[in-house]
């Protein structure tokens, strides 16, 4: 049997994503969500879009993407974007851990994700920046509703386990 720190790595989050704005949080599923935080517990950690829009007698309305037990999932987690316009492609950006310090990589997304205001990626091309603590994250546009909060939880988490 695993001893108590073994089980709580594997349920603990190492960081969290934390909606910044009420259209973020309603893109998270509700059996992803607490609170309006996303815990991410194992790398790579991949976001993208759930949701798709087709025009339906000249109307725009969203449809869900069917999904096949068959298939390996794309992301990790599934936003639903609301707009009528996009802003989240469908596999967006991912997050992994490199050593001690965290790596945002757009994956080729349209609109690109921006970190406190600097941009990575867009226009397909992809693109990699550091990640921090306490960062904001904005996927797509400047304008996107979809804002989030980085925040690392490794320190925090090794000092309790630790005591």
């Amino acid at each position: 049997m695993d001893d108590k720190k073994s089980i709580l790595n594997k349920i603990i989050p190492v960081a969290v994503l934390k909606a910044l704005t009420q259209e973020a949080e309603h893109a998270i599923p509700l059996t992803m969500s607490v609170e309006g935080f996303v815990s991410i517990r194992q790398f790579p950690f991949r976001v993208g879009r759930e949701s798709r829009v087709q025009t339906v007698k000249g109307k725009i309305e969203r449809i869900e993407r069917p999904k096949h037990e068959s298939n390996e999932p794309n992301n990790d987690l599934y936003l639903v974007d609301r707009g009528q316009l996009l802003n989240i492609s469908r596999e967006h950006f991912l997050i992994e851990k490199e050593g001690d310090r965290y790596l945002l990589s757009d994956r080729g997304s349209a609109c690109g994700t921006k970190i406190n205001d600097q941009s990575v990626g867009g226009n397909d091309a992809g693109g990699t920046h550091i990640l921090r603590d306490g960062d904001e994250i904005v996927i797509g546009t400047k304008d996107s509703p979809y804002r989030f909060q980085f925040i690392d939880l490794q320190n925090s988490i090794e000092t309790i386990l630790c005591a």
